[in-house]
């Protein structure tokens, strides 16, 4: 059995929809990020990066040490083709480290265009063995997304039969897709968007029931709720508690989901995650993750947790009777500054005077913070902080960092 001693601690790779979620990320400890252009990443709903934020991204990040992953992992359809090589060459340009990609054309396009970029195959490849990774390796990849329907012994076994560069990455925590390695027609079929090509409208999330053909308009619950029951549902992944496990299976870089998520989901994430691995790195025997660090998240906004596949079939991977989400915090407001005393910050929802903020400051474990003095930007005492993005002062012993987040129980 492995101490932790023996064990490489994997990269912490983090989502960035967006250039202010990015900068969140490499604040926060992520090693590296991944992110999307306006074209051929698989989601559609963040704002993504526009080519200045871009170049503006991987400059952050590259003064912080952290890597960028630039994500290439749609299905393109033949009209979009003629725009890869622009996209490609422009990503080798700006210095990208890595582009991940599905799709066999734009595999083989990227070993022309963007020959100073790492390649990573997409966990929408569906790798499940080391024939495949082996072959991808083959095709000039430097790391496999594995899909997410492996457990840690096909993990472990796939590590020990490919070749000792070729790196292995897995997701840790997040959504989770019902489809095999996200290949879902579903979304394709009953709304017009194609989840392969980032679109997707999750009907795996909607309430279904069941309607005999004879009788049409007459809807039978599938379970015994009058709502009806999810029975697509799938619980969000949570392998906080299993770091080492995964560090021993050989997996060299642990993916958090979420380029859709918010700017605070990403600090969240990224911070807690960041703790429990640095914990790891330190050798100690026995190790156990801290429990700030699963307190952490539990303060965001999430599905019931689960540890997906890793240790075999999965007997806590859905909820049945809601698609939605636990949520017990929220977001009170986010520090700009600290001057003089008073922690400066941009209100995002409503608290009152004398209510205990929880702030969380990129590289501590949270703490509190009491409101028993609240001023507006003026300098006037307020009762209430109810105005959007209004300026809100609180004083505080100590400066702390711009970035920070104050939240509240809800």
């Amino acid at each position: 059995m492995k101490t932790s001693t023996d064990i490489k601690v994997p990269e912490l790779l983090c989502p960035a929809g967006d250039l202010e979620r990015l900068i969140t990320a490499v604040d926060f400890g992520a090693d590296a990020v991944y992110i999307a252009g306006e074209e051929f990443g698989m989601r559609t709903s963040p704002a993504n990066f526009s080519r200045d934020d871009l170049i503006k991204g991987v400059e952050y990040a590259h003064k912080c040490g952290v890597k960028v992953h630039i994500t290439c992992n749609t299905l393109p359809r033949e009209d979009e083709i003629p725009r890869l090589p622009d996209f490609l060459t422009f990503i080798n340009d700006i210095g990208a480290d890595a582009v991940i990609a599905s799709d066999i054309g734009v595999i083989n396009m990227v070993s022309r265009y963007a020959k100073d970029v790492d390649l990573h195959i997409s966990v929408q490849s569906g790798i499940v063995n080391s024939e495949s990774a082996k072959a991808f390796y083959n095709m000039g990849a430097k790391r496999v997304v594995l899909a997410r329907e492996l457990s840690l012994k096909e993990i472990e076994s796939i590590r020990k039969n490919i070749p000792a560069d070729l790196e292995i990455e897995c997701f840790a925590h997040g959504a989770m897709c019902i489809s095999s390695s996200a290949r879902c027609l579903l979304s394709s079929y009953m709304t017009g968007r194609d989840a392969n090509r980032g679109d997707c409208a999750q009907p795996c999330r909607w309430s279904y029931s069941l309607m005999e053909a004879t009788r049409p308009g007459e809807y039978y619950d599938i379970t015994e709720d009058s709502k009806g029951t999810y029975i697509l549902n799938a619980n969000d992944l949570c392998m906080a508690p299993y770091l080492d496990k995964m560090a021993a299976a050989g997996v060299d870089s642990l993916k958090i989901e979420g380029r859709a998520k918010t700017d605070y989901y990403v600090a969240v994430t990224t911070n807690a995650y960041r703790g429990a691995l640095d914990s790891l790195a330190k050798g100690e025997n026995n190790w156990k993750v801290p429990q700030w660090v699963m307190d952490e998240l539990n303060k965001i906004s999430h599905r019931t947790y689960s540890t997906g596949f890793y240790f075999g079939t999965p007997k806590n991977a859905q909820t049945y009777e809601s698609a939605g989400y636990i949520r017990d915090y929220a977001l009170a407001a986010v520090v700009t500054g600290y001057s003089d005393g008073y922690i400066i910050a941009t209100l995002k929802n409503r608290f009152e005077k004398g209510q205990i903020l929880d702030c969380l400051e990129a590289g501590s474990v949270p703490f509190n913070i009491n409101t028993d003095i609240l001023l507006d930007e003026t300098n006037e005492p307020i009762e209430v902080a109810n105005r959007p993005m209004m300026t809100v002062k609180i004083p505080f012993d100590r400066s702390i960092k711009a970035g920070s987040m104050l939240r509240m129980k809800v």
